[in-house]
């Protein structure tokens, strides 16, 4: 199962938790190949940039806006999560068992989409099949990049039984 992270906003060239995420695809690519996982893949689309105050119907545009950008991405029939702050929350097993059952239906494409820093489109969360979230704490979209794909990793380990997850 190819899997792939659709994230609003670029990434600065050379920064450090960019190269950990990339990291991160990789070690999980190549482990979990044996088990059907892979490719996996980042892919970025520009932000809505506006004024510094914007008011709700800017918002809702870039929102929207956004939201067509990152479903551009995806690839017909892929199954889509959506990261968003009033997603399910899960603990790294439950999310191991999640991509594993996910991958076991015979689906050929994951797409995770990443937001902008108003959160996601309407459309993109009625098309969504499961959101989720790595926690009550509001995150950097840079570092929500590096937990996702840590634990995407983490996740093929504790499928493949590699000892990175001790837990």
């Amino acid at each position: 199962m190819r899997i792939l992270i659709a994230a609003v906003g670029r990434s600065q060239k050379g920064a450090a938790e960019t190269a950990a995420a990339l990291n991160y695809l990789h070690q999980a690519g190549h482990l979990g190949a044996p088990m059907g996982f892979g490719p996996m893949t980042l892919r970025e689309v520009e932000d809505r940039s506006r004024n510094s105050r914007p008011n709700s119907g800017e918002i809702l545009r870039s929102r929207q806006r956004e939201a067509e950008l990152l479903l551009a991405e995806m690839p017909k029939g892929a199954k889509l999560a959506a990261l968003d702050e009033t997603g399910r929350e899960m603990s790294s097993r439950e999310f191991a068992n999640w991509l594993g059952g996910t991958k076991d239906q015979g689906l050929r494409d994951l797409v995770f989409a990443i937001g902008g820093a108003d959160g996601h489109g309407p459309s993109l969360l009625e098309r969504s099949d499961i959101t989720l979230s790595l926690g009550k704490l509001t995150w950097p979209h840079m570092l929500v990049r590096l937990m996702l794909t840590e634990q995407i990793y983490r996740a093929v380990s504790i499928l493949a039984n590699h000892p990175y997850h001790r837990g």
